[in-house]
């Protein structure tokens, strides 16, 4: 990168001087710092994914359907860095439930996830991720959360409504059938954990209107959700069991005062930002006055948006200041503002002016007094790692004002950060540049009201911002709103996510409420948001010094297989020859080389999900004492949620009027011989029979003397992403939190044995379920006390098909092993009917939420498109979402209603 050129071209307003001047890039700090970051950038492109989906929340048997949108660099152009995007439905016990690998073309593509008959209701959320963005961490990856459903076999339909008193929570759960009937008289048991601890069981009996009432205790300290599992008694003994969600434990309120650029200066007029977040992590309503030491009124504050809002104020020398706060239920409290100091500066932004941002540095009285003795001071700003406006006061003078035009950035977040003359960073500020630069997409229908299964005809003009025509790429949902009605403003878009959340770490609530209306208000609160949120792509004292975190994900252009040769010594083997081969789908095969130190790759490989390789390898001289190392890529860990406030607590009874038409939709199609599901099957009595283990089990009680046994034949045909997918709910008295087993009575993991191996409990999604014949339960004493210490968690003996390494790589003998990789899913097309005949029209109602969905749609070069579909029989107002991208990186978002009458 020509770091000199940069500097050249740079804006120096005001009282700041021109770094042409400079030919030296470690003479002046500037420099050093635009090179610095250079160097970072090269380093760390940063890579995004967005993901369109086709509705916001969805039911036990529907599909989720998605296209993704991977862009690079601060000008959110479709990214050429990854070949291979990684995508997956997390539940929310942090669990995988589904995972799939895409590939990926020109920053591109599209999927699905159907959702079996086997998941359970309750919160889930989607993230999407390449390889490379790991290296940046799970905070930058696209992660929605969403809610699913279940309207088939569901008979009861929860609400909660929580309430706080000390460290009390009061907890009322009302039941009701789909139509709202409530459950009265009904016996409850229930089971309260809150975090991965059990606090509370007990038994209830509902009132006349369906309610029952819990008390318990909250856990201090505890930051994950909880949830009350109860059972409720029905006619006929039939039991329901229902998971109802605890999002806080607490009333409290935490209140931050934030001064603007990090810096509360003595003397200096200063802008004071606040946010309050209750204990479900969502913003609350405040309001309250300043007061000094002496009580003396300072200045007022009022939240604005969301818990959010500012103030300004001048603190005076030897004076401290408190904020007495009130909340919305009329209690009050007392806040300390942060300590003013003498030394240091203020940096204050002003970002109303449509066209321009102005930007004032003030010194405090130790800086002035210091004036003329010390170096200049510098500004910089960046976005997205590349700086666009840098410029530093005259030796001698401290403060200074620049006007900074905002068509030198791009759209999105930009960081303004002050240096001191050795390059230190002193102050920060966050400041959003709005544009207006997006696409201008035209949505047009051939009429505004249609009948049931008309045929609708979508016509799409793309154009930038100066009205000339755009090739881009599009996807495009249509969904029946009256079904499927949404808050705007909580929803995440191509705009609301590249532009804002995919650069801030933590949760931002209702980001779409920026870009739905944009006006003086909404740009005002977006302003707020930049003041209480700050960014952390980069620590500038990490850039500056070359302490940043090295690589350690490579970017995935493609799949490939990969490993290293070695003889029975444990030495490598060089030009060992490398074979490579499937008979699945027809016959492939390959060949490879290993170098030096023995290491193989089989790169550019397109295969799909399930195939199984063989590997085969010799020597130089053809010899078969060789032995098969393959490299394991190991998949990313779900991690915590960080949109937990996004999680519906009642979602029944959000969701109803979509319940409805989900389980009138499923009966009709149930009527006409459609479902495929296992939700069909009546309840059976069944006769539990004793299961035996495999004869090789390592069992010290004996094979089969545990509290459970889970054959192979129980494992067949799951489909979990990984093992203990599959054996969550399955293993009585167990329950996996990231991979790890423990006993719902301990906070210890359990013991992990494997063919007579004790390993470490985490190898367990290292398994392949086809290759496991048994697996025992040690649950009680009168079992685990043969293990003496390890059994005081309980214990999982593993049996192996073949008694000994049961991964998804097998050694079958010297210089041959098997191989299940993970594949390219195959995505589906989405199936839209087509009622142009009536004599092939059948007579089953067409039902569905999701009316059409479409994610590979082009523009041509006179930025048209235009697609068909029909609707369906529900009568309503029809929403047509269309986003997409060109290949500028401009991005666009367009909603457009009609009826169906």
């Amino acid at each position: 990168m020509n770091y000199r050129r940069i500097i050249a071209g740079l804006l120096l307003i005001g009282s700041i001087t021109a770094l042409v001047g400079f030919t030296r890039i470690d003479d002046d700090p500037v420099t050093k710092i635009i090179a610095q970051l250079g160097k970072w950038y090269e380093a760390n492109p940063q890579e995004k994914v967005y993901l369109q989906l086709d509705k916001p929340y969805y039911a036990i048997g529907d599909d989720i359907w998605f296209k993704a949108y991977i862009t690079a660099g601060s000008e959110h152009r479709l990214s050429a860095i990854s070949g291979v995007l990684n995508i997956e439905l997390i539940d929310d016990r942090d669990s995988v439930k589904q995972y799939i690998k895409l590939p990926v073309i020109n920053g591109l593509s599209w999927g699905d996830f159907a959702l079996p008959d086997t998941l359970k209701e309750g919160n889930y959320r989607i993230r999407a991720y390449t390889n490379w963005m790991r290296n940046a961490g799970r905070d930058y990856y696209f992660d929605k959360t969403i809610a699913i459903a279940n309207a088939i076999t569901n008979t009861v339909f929860t609400k909660a409504d929580y309430t706080y008193s000390q460290q009390k929570i009061n907890a009322v759960i009302n039941y009701a059938d789909l139509n709202g009937t409530p459950y009265a008289g009904k016996q409850v048991s229930y089971q309260v954990e809150l975090g991965p601890n059990s606090v509370l069981k007990g038994k209830g009996q509902t009132d006349d209107k369906g309610n029952l009432n819990i008390s318990f205790n909250s856990s201090p300290g505890t930051a994950k959700p909880g949830r009350i599992i109860t059972t409720i008694k029905l006619e006929d003994k039939k039991t329901v069991v229902n998971s109802v969600l605890i999002k806080a434990a607490s009333d409290k309120v935490d209140l931050q005062f934030l001064p603007e650029g990090g810096n509360l200066v003595i003397g200096n007029e200063s802008k004071i930002a606040f946010k309050a977040v209750g204990a479900d992590g969502l913003g609350v309503t405040v309001k309250g006055a300043v007061t000094d030491g002496e009580n003396n009124p300072v200045a007022t504050f009022a939240s604005a948006h969301l818990g959010m809002g500012e103030f300004n104020f001048k603190p005076l020398s030897g004076k401290t200041y408190k904020a007495t706060v009130t909340y919305a239920d009329g209690s009050a409290n007392t806040v300390q503002l942060p300590e003013a100091a003498n030394a240091g500066y203020t940096l204050s932004v002003d970002n109303t002016d449509a066209d321009n941002i102005r930007v004032k540095i003030e010194p405090g009285a130790d800086v002035i007094a210091n004036t003329g003795q010390t170096g200049a001071i510098s500004l910089v700003a960046q976005s997205g790692g590349v700086i666009y406006y840098a410029g530093k006061s005259k030796p001698g003078i401290k403060s200074f004002t620049a006007t900074v035009p905002k068509s030198k950035f791009p759209t999105g977040i930009v960081q303004f950060t002050l240096f001191s003359e050795t390059g230190e960073p002193l102050n920060e500020r966050l400041v959003f540049v709005q544009n207006n630069d997006q696409l201008k997409l035209d949505v047009t229908s051939d009429q505004q009201t249609y009948q049931p299964r008309q045929k609708v005809k979508i016509e799409l003009a793309a154009n930038d911002k100066t009205g000339k025509p755009i090739v881009g790429s599009f996807s495009v949902s249509v969904t029946d709103e009256t079904k499927v009605p949404v808050d705007e403003t909580a929803e995440s878009t191509i705009l609301s996510n590249l532009l804002l959340t995919s650069d801030l770490k933590g949760y931002i609530e209702k980001p779409n409420y920026y870009f739905t209306k944009v006006n003086e208000q909404t740009a005002a609160d977006l302003d707020v948001l930049m003041l209480t949120q700050g960014y952390h792509r980069f620590e500038w004292k990490e850039v500056l010094n070359d302490t940043y975190a090295p690589i350690t994900y490579q970017p995935e252009k493609t799949l490939e297989i990969s490993g290293h040769l070695k003889n029975l010594l444990g030495k490598p083997v060089a030009n060992g020859k490398v074979t490579l081969f499937t008979t699945k789908g027809g016959i492939f095969m390959v060949d490879t080389v290993s170098d030096s130190k023995g290491q193989f790759t089989f790169r550019n490989l397109i295969f799909r999900d399930s195939v199984k390789f063989v590997v085969q390898a010799r020597t130089a001289k053809d010899r078969k004492n060789v032995e098969i190392d393959l490299d394991n890529v190991t998949q990313e860990k779900a991690g915590p949620n960080k949109n937990t406030p996004d999680m519906e607590v009642n979602i029944s009874n959000a969701l109803s009027p979509f319940l409805l038409n989900s389980k009138n939709w499923y009966s009709e199609q149930l009527k006409f011989g459609l479902v495929t599901n296992s939700v069909l099957l009546k309840e059976v009595e069944i006769k539990a029979k004793k299961i035996n283990p495999a004869e090789n089990s390592s069992n010290l009680n004996g094979p089969g003397n545990a509290d459970q046994v889970v054959s192979s034949d129980d494992l067949v045909g799951l489909g979990c992403a990984q093992i203990t997918d599959c054996l969550q709910g399955k293993l009585f008295g167990v329950r996996f939190q990231n991979g790890i087993p423990y006993l719902n009575r301990n906070t210890a993991p359990m013991t992990v044995i494997i063919d007579g191996l004790t390993v470490d409990s985490d190898v367990l999604n290292t398994l392949n379920a086809n290759d496991i014949a048994s697996i025992e339960v040690l649950r009680n004493i009168m079992y685990t006390s043969i293990y003496g210490g390890r059994g005081g968690g309980g214990v999982l003996i593993i049996t192996s098909k073949r008694g000994g390494a049961i991964y998804s790589v097998q050694r079958y003998s010297p210089g041959i092993i098997t191989y299940n990789p993970k594949g390219y899913y195959k995505a589906r097309t989405f199936y839209s009917p087509q009622y142009d005949d009536p004599a092939k029209n059948n007579q089953m109602a067409d039902l569905r939420s999701t009316v059409f969905w479409k994610p590979n749609i082009i523009t041509d070069k006179d930025g048209k498109a235009s697609f068909t579909y029909f609707n369906t029989d529900n009568k309503g107002v029809y929403k047509v979402v269309v986003e997409g991208i060109d290949n500028s990186g401009n991005l666009g978002r367009q909603v457009y209603r009609y009826k169906v009458e």
